[in-house]
């Protein structure tokens, strides 16, 4: 995924707002942020959590500094262990062309040392948005890890996969029912990037997200279901 590719199969795929999420950093998500300038596309920068769960929380921030400093805290809350690069492959962070940087040495497969109430804390206390990930998943999911959505759960939407279809999906899961949804890519390559989730807002990045999940102020969030 080079920064400049991501930019331009976005711009294929009409999208206007992308977030960078890797796995526990956001080390790449200003590379792809300076590759985007003057393209017409918004890139929020931010991370994909693992809590101490195992489950997936998504992390955007509307500022690089509070997305770097939750980066900083969540990277002091996870083990302090190589990664192994035969199991879960190398950890490359490139600049704005895609050219390599650096490696990242530390295994970032791992969970930090907070739950998931903790997380959805604490990006909120930086301003960003959290979303569980990819809800409807047999693993690193809020229901299969734990068996149910936390009445005390505070996140701002849920995810749920490409695959989801809303009349078996909301029998299966009735508490989806309940909260606000987004289908996003979890593109790990350009071929997967998809545009499925149309935001209707005036700012990208200010309040105008937050209000269009919750359907304030003329603000909207509106997913494109595949058929039954």
């Amino acid at each position: 995924m080079i920064p400049p590719l991501i930019v331009r199969r976005a711009q294929e795929l009409g999208l206007g707002l992308i977030a960078i999420t890797d796995h526990n950093a956001c080390d790449n998500a200003s590379a792809v942020q300076e590759a985007a300038r003057g393209s017409g596309v918004t890139v929020l920068p931010g991370l994909e959590l693992q809590t101490r769960e195992e489950v997936h929380i998504l992390c955007l921030f509307f500022s690089s500094q509070s997305c770097r400093q939750w980066h900083d805290h969540v990277q002091a809350l996870l083990p302090d262990l190589p990664n192994d690069e035969d199991h879960f492959g190398p950890q490359f962070v490139v600049d704005a062309t895609g050219e390599w940087a650096r490696t990242e040495e530390r295994l970032l497969a791992a969970s930090a040392d907070l739950t998931v109430e903790e997380a959805v804390q604490g990006v909120h206390s930086l301003g960003g948005l959290a979303i569980a990930a990819h809800v409807d998943r047999p693993s690193y999911s809020l229901i299969s890890n734990l068996g149910f959505i936390p009445q005390n759960f505070r996140a701002d939407a849920l995810e749920v996969t490409p695959r989801f279809v809303p009349s078996t999906g909301y029998a299966k899961w009735p508490q989806l029912a309940d909260w606000p949804l987004v289908v996003s890519s979890d593109a790990h390559r350009l071929c997967e990037m998809q545009r499925r989730t149309l935001f209707r807002i005036a700012d990208p990045k200010g309040s105008d997200l937050p209000m269009a999940l919750r359907g304030e102020g003329g603000r909207s969030a509106r997913v494109h279901w595949p058929a039954a």
